[in-house]
Order: structure tokens, then C-alpha cells, then sequence
């Protein structure tokens, strides 16, 4: 959990800055290039099904150790709550199976939506200096103007908070890498990070709808 935990971390960085190419205001060919580069490339393209594996294998990972506490405990809530993690984490850390659900079904979906499309053919092209690409800023586009689903990515975003939160702590304090000099900025990069990529993230759609209205 923890190792496919902090590759998925370390990804949503990466996705990120690939992402932001959406604001520049070029009619969207830096992001179809950069789309481009990333499903042409062989060595990213065995680095996205290692990525694919990872998602289902750090999501089965997480409803096997749901299903395997529960049984633990007799399918009852637990006799007395006891967690390393205080105040707002121990919250989340009690609902981590739920949030993960949430966060696969957003996934799912996300994918469907412009993975799968490009995959079957279902996006427009454009040429750039010769250079043939997806065009799929206008899918992102499309769907960014979308209030239904606007709204959707954003709150889904709060739920990858969340899940972040306590899994960013969690994945180091899993390994043993815990010290009493180091933890506390552990706390504070998770904390931080768990707040600025998932507000990135919103952030765009947000941007797309309201420069469209």
C-alpha cells in the first residue's frame, strides 16, 4: 500500500504540470503536443500500464485490509478508537476505505471520459507544423463547460484531499521512515501537498467553466 501509495503521490505531481498546459492560451496546441508525446513515447507508454497496475493493485490492496479488519473485529465498529493519527487525520484515517472507493469510482469515470474516447478513436485531430495530434483539448474543453461534471471533478478533488492527507503520513510512517526531527515536516509537506495538488486540479476546471460562460 504504501510503496504503490507514493508512486501515485509522485504521479499526481506529474499529471499536474502536464495538466496546467490546459491554461495557455493557444487554442490548446501545447496540451494536444504534450498528449501526444506522452501516448507516442514507448518508454511512458510501459510507464502508463505500470501506472494502470499500480491503481488497481494499491485499490484491491485497500479493500482486502478493509475486508480483513473488519473480519478481524467481527464486523463490528471498534470497542474503543485507538489510532496514531489525532484530530482531523483520525477522522479521515477511520473512513480511508471509503474515501479510496470514492476516489477509484472518480478514476473510473475520469478515464472514460477522455482516456477511453481517445482509445476508440472519438476525438477530433489537428495538424501542428505537420504534425498530426489529438485534439484533445477540445474533449477537456467540452467537458470543463459542463457544470454537471465541473462540479463533479471539483468535489471529487476534496475526496483525493482527504485520501491524500492521511495516506502522504501514513506511506512513510508504514516504512518505518519516522523520526523525531524529521516527522513533524513529513506532517507538514503531506498536509501541504494533500491542499495544493487537488486545488490545482480544481482549479482548471473552474477556470475553463467560468472563462467559457
Amino acid at each position: 500500500m504504501s510503496l504503490t501509495g507514493l508512486f501515485l503521490i509522485v504521479f499526481l505531481l506529474v499529471h499536474l504540470i502536464g495538466n496546467l498546459q490546459l491554461l495557455i492560451p493557444d487554442g490548446g496546441e501545447a496540451f494536444n503536443l504534450y498528449a501526444k508525446f506522452m501516448t507516442t513515447n514507448p518508454v511512458i507508454k510501459f510507464t502508463s500500464y505500470g501506472l494502470y497496475a499500480f491503481i488497481l493493485l494499491h485499490a484491491i490492496q485497500g479493500w482486502l485490509l478493509w475486508a480483513k479488519n473488519r473480519k478481524a473485529r467481527g464486523g463490528q465498529g471498534y470497542a474503543v478508537q485507538a489510532t496514531r493519527a489525532t484530530g482531523t487525520n483520525a477522522g479521515i484515517a477511520k473512513r480511508m476505505g471509503a474515501l479510496g472507493t470514492i476516489v477509484f469510482v472518480f478514476l473510473f469515470i475520469h478515464m472514460g471520459q477522455f482516456w477511453f474516447k481517445m482509445k476508440i478513436g472519438d476525438v477530433p485531430v489537428q495538424m501542428y507544423d505537420g504534425v498530426e495530434a489529438n485534439d484533445l483539448y477540445a474533449v477537456v474543453k467540452a467537458a470543463f463547460t459542463n457544470i454537471g461534471y465541473v462540479l463533479f471533478y471539483v468535489i471529487s478533488m476534496l475526496f483525493i484531499g482527504m485520501h491524500l492527507m492521511h495516506g502522504f503520513q501514513s506511506a512513510f510512517q508504514t516504512l518505518g521512515l519516522n523520526h523525531q526531527k524529521y516527522t513533524p515536516f513529513i506532517k507538514f509537506l503531506g498536509n501541504a501537498y494533500s491542499i495544493l495538488i487537488p486545488l490545482g486540479f480544481a482549479l482548471i476546471p473552474i477556470i475553463f467553466f467560468v472563462k467559457n460562460m
